[in-house]
């Protein structure tokens, strides 16, 4: 499968990018090459291979112990604004 420049362009144009004509070239050849690649691999065999998954294997996980002390009132102390015990920030989203 091959890119050509007007596509490019025109995600260029959708992301609101401003590209020229050498980077377009440049960026078509390099997304060719692995659009190219990607093809190469898909041609690949792989109906024969096993996919191991070692999902039934238990993991060694370490103690769940506490590292640090609560410094929630050190951290508080300077914040502008604390309301029920959390960090009061502006409403972003109405």
């Amino acid at each position: 499968m091959a890119i050509k420049p007007a596509e490019i362009k025109k995600l260029a144009s959708l992301s609101r990018l401003v590209v020229d004509d050498k980077t377009i070239t440049d960026v078509t050849d390099r997304l060719s090459s692995v659009l190219a690649l990607v093809d190469q691999l898909q041609s690949a065999q792989t109906e024969s291979i096993d996919v191991s998954r070692p999902f039934h294997i238990a993991q060694r996980l370490r103690e769940d112990e506490i590292t640090e002390s609560n410094k929630i009132d050190e951290l508080q102390a300077t914040a502008p604004e604390i309301y029920n015990g959390f960090f009061a920030v502006p409403k972003m989203i109405d």
